[in-house]
């Protein structure tokens, strides 16, 4: 004598009721404020970098600029040909990298490091009124030493410094984008 298994129906009752829990969730996250970030959306369409242009945390701020469609002058640059010389200027104070020592063994060898970025910067419309005081950025990461991995902590470092320009560039994208008149 042959047994056939048992067939079962393809959702149990417990998975409709979690399907439909999970709906009702998601149904009800817009009317709480929840929204997925999208691309900013700036009160100017043109800028002028002025300052410390050549450093990593800048050029990637110009290249972030650019790819949401904000058009980036260069402050050694004239105006263009149709005389525009960017709605808004923003002027890099200080981007500066520092590392200090805040750790070490009893005979003096590094054994921990604080990787800081400071950015400092500040915008004005065309006419030289400020919309954002002078606003400094500072962010800081620790990072353990030993002098037998020396290149694998360099290259530790190196993209601990790329994360914290990133992270800064997108705080300042979120400040340029809350500014809402010129």
């Amino acid at each position: 004598m042959r047994q056939t298994a048992p067939t079962r129906a393809p959702l149990h009752r417990r998975s409709w009721l979690a399907l439909a829990g999970g709906a009702a969730l998601l149904a009800g996250l817009p009317g709480c404020g929840f929204a997925l970030r999208s691309a900013p959306k700036f009160a100017f369409e043109s800028l002028r970098l002025r300052g410390s242009e050549g450093t990593p945390v800048a050029q990637e701020l110009r290249q972030t600029l650019l790819i949401n469609g904000v058009r980036v002058f260069a402050s050694d640059l004239p105006a263009s040909p149709e005389g525009e010389t960017g709605q808004v200027v923003l002027t890099v104070l200080t981007d500066q990298r520092e590392r200090s020592v805040v750790g070490q063994t009893a005979s003096g060898q590094v054994r921990e490091l604080q990787l800081r970025t400071r950015f400092r910067f500040r915008l004005a419309n065309a006419a030289g009124k400020l919309l954002l005081a002078d606003v400094e950025l500072l962010l800081e990461r620790d990072i353990s030493f030993t002098e037998t991995a020396v290149l694998a902590k360099e290259e530790e470092e190196a993209t601990l410094y790329r994360d914290m320009q990133r992270d800064i560039v997108q705080q300042v994208m979120r400040r340029l984008a809350a500014v809402q008149s010129l």
